[in-house]
């Protein structure tokens, strides 16, 4: 029987470079990109789905179109008349990029408001993925309301995995920010930290403080990730190192934590070897840095 891997968050509009000073088009959104790259090394033991909500527009239904060719299932997705998706830009410098946003209004900010939908989508699913960005986006009630479903879910046995991916612009309070992560971490199996991120918010002096503090605030397992350096992976009783080789003919940056959590996931709940997982989302991840943009 195949097995359904969940991811709930925002799919955007995405501009990027491309010749002669233009603009490509796409779409993209942290967990979108995740189940992109889980998609790109599942068996046919799983299938990835997307939860979210998109308006009745035209580029909604590019979206979900572009979604679906991708090999991600949209079926639950939510339709919301009177909203839009929302649009961010890459610039680049070098191959480290920046980004603009027009999301203020999306649709996806009201993705927990048909709570009888989300409840039943993380029921359907096998495993489940989410990120801060995800929770930022929510007022406060929903992202409570997702947190409480995603606890019942992990007793019930789904495996919940939780980016915190920390983008302190997208909430009005940082302590609030900070308390929401830890909570959201609390009752994930599963957290996949980015180490320069920890750093500034929670003020971690290493990638094992960072691993060690989700740990003991709950999670299974963290796998922190930190950039060229080694990647660290605690399972609340030992920490190890995986080296990170290195990446010739950098292009851009975009998407290389996406890329390294949806193969490392795919990997990691196809036979449960952490080394395999890290290996094969470290060579996902160099191939999606050495492209433009946050889908290859």
């Amino acid at each position: 029987m195949t097995k359904t891997l969940t991811g709930i968050g925002e799919c955007m509009i995405e501009l990027s470079q491309a010749d002669r000073g233009l603009l490509r088009q796409s779409f993209a959104g942290d967990v979108i990109n995740t189940l992109w790259y889980a998609t790109r090394h599942q068996s046919d033991k799983w299938t990835s789905s997307f939860f979210s909500a998109v308006g009745n527009d035209v580029l909604s239904d590019e979206m979900l179109q572009f979604i679906t060719q991708g090999g991600i299932s949209c079926d639950r997705v939510v339709r919301i008349s009177d909203r839009r998706p929302g649009l961010y830009m890459i610039h680049l410098d070098g191959a480290e990029r920046s980004f603009s946003y027009w999301r203020d209004h999306s649709a996806a900010r009201l993705l927990a408001r048909d709570k009888d939908a989300l409840s039943d989508a993380i029921a359907a699913s096998d495993a489940v993925y989410f990120s801060g960005i995800t929770l930022a986006i929510l007022n406060d009630d929903d992202a409570r309301y997702l947190i409480q479903l995603l606890a019942k879910a992990r007793h019930n046995g789904t495996i919940v995995t939780f980016d915190p991916n920390i983008r302190p612009a997208l909430w009005a309070d940082a302590e609030n920010m900070l308390q929401t992560i830890t909570q959201a971490a609390a009752v994930s199996q599963l957290v996949l930290p980015s180490f320069d991120d920890e750093a500034k918010a929670f003020g971690d002096a290493s990638p094992v403080d960072t691993a060690d503090r989700y740990c003991r605030a709950g999670a299974d397992i963290c796998v922190v990730k930190d950039g060229s350096n080694s990647v660290v992976v605690h399972d609340g009783n030992h920490g190890t190192q995986y080296p990170t080789p290195p990446v010739g003919g950098l292009v851009d940056t975009t998407g290389a934590g996406d890329s390294f959590n949806g193969a490392f996931l795919a990997a990691y709940l196809e036979h449960g070897d952490l080394a395999a997982a890290v290996t094969t989302a470290q060579a996902c991840a160099a191939r999606v840095i050495c492209h433009h943009g946050a889908l290859i």
